[in-house]
Parts: structure tokens; C-alpha cells; sequence
């Protein structure tokens, strides 16, 4: 009878252990602020984020100051995208560039840092 039982509660918790994981998609859409001024901050912006294998799709809004983007889940992160476009240069919603970074930009190109 332990045995059944033990089978039983290693089945329960193998399901519900499959039941958390989420699927990752091939084409996830998400979307983030990035702070910049211009067309040359979006050509760097866009550039940074296509630099990141599973990127399909960026497209970086000059007026709303956010990127668009189509990524394939199980090649990259948001982290990783937001991680590559703070290193060159622009402030993401959760990773800042760092003041080297940020220096390296063209004078239009510098932003108002918060």
C-alpha cells in the first residue's frame, strides 16, 4: 500500500511540476520603454537589439520612446535584448547604461537621464 501511495503522490507532483512551466514562444511580442532622442539613437537602438540572436522583429518609437519587438523565446530573453541596447548607450526600463556608455554618445544623442 506505501508503494501505491508513493507512485501516486511522484505522479501528482511530476504533473503539477509540468503544469508550472510555461511554454516559450517563437514569436513572443513584448514591448519596453528606451529612452533616446533621434533617428541616430533608433538606428542604435534597433541595431543593439538585432545584435541579440532570437531577435526578429525591433522597431524603437521615436515619439513614445519604446520598442517593439518579435523574439524567439527559446534563443533569447528580454532581459538579454534590454541588457544589449543599455550597453550601447540608452536606458532601458530595467537596465541603465552605464556613464562610459552613455558618454560615448553623440551630443544629440544624450538623452535626459532620470
Amino acid at each position: 500500500m506505501k508503494k501505491v501511495m508513493l507512485v501516486f503522490f511522484l505522479s501528482f507532483l511530476a504533473s503539477t511540476g509540468m503544469m508550472g512551466q510555461e511554454k516559450k514562444s517563437k514569436n513572443k511580442q513584448v514591448e519596453f520603454k528606451v529612452n533616446g532622442n533621434c533617428e541616430m539613437c533608433k538606428k542604435r537602438i534597433e541595431k543593439a537589439a538585432f545584435s541579440v540572436k532570437g531577435v526578429k522583429s525591433a522597431q524603437w518609437h521615436v515619439d513614445h520612446h519604446d520598442i517593439h519587438l518579435i523574439i524567439d523565446e527559446n534563443k533569447c530573453s528580454v532581459e538579454e535584448v534590454q541588457q544589449a541596447i543599455a550597453k550601447a548607450g540608452h536606458d532601458t526600463e530595467n537596465f541603465k547604461a552605464s556613464n562610459e556608455d552613455y558618454e560615448r554618445l553623440h551630443s544629440c544623442c544624450q538623452y535626459e537621464r532620470l
